[in-house]
């Protein structure tokens, strides 16, 4: 069945199971930059998603993440509204 789809097919299907995890590793890399980690903790975070390429990310997305310094976010409620009132 393979032989029937055609070289440019196979390639770029190899090219889509090889690149799109690269891509999303990116992703996560600059999502941990953006983040309010410590030196420390963004090197071990770095080093894990770069050492194990599929569970790493998702390691990071599930645990990884720090919630927002100005409070959760209230529907209908203007944000500037919601902190003043913690204040």
């Amino acid at each position: 069945m393979s032989g029937e789809r055609g070289c440019l097919v196979n390639s770029m299907l190899f090219m889509v199971i090889v690149f799109l995890p690269f891509i999303g590793q990116l992703i996560v890399t600059a999502m941990i930059f953006e983040e309010d980690h410590s030196i420390l903790g963004t090197i071990l975070w770095l080093v894990f998603i770069w050492a194990i390429p599929f569970f790493g990310p998702f390691m990071y997305l599930l645990f990884g993440q720090r919630p927002e310094r100005h409070g959760r976010v209230m529907f209908g409620q203007p944000s500037y509204a919601y902190t003043q009132q913690n204040l």
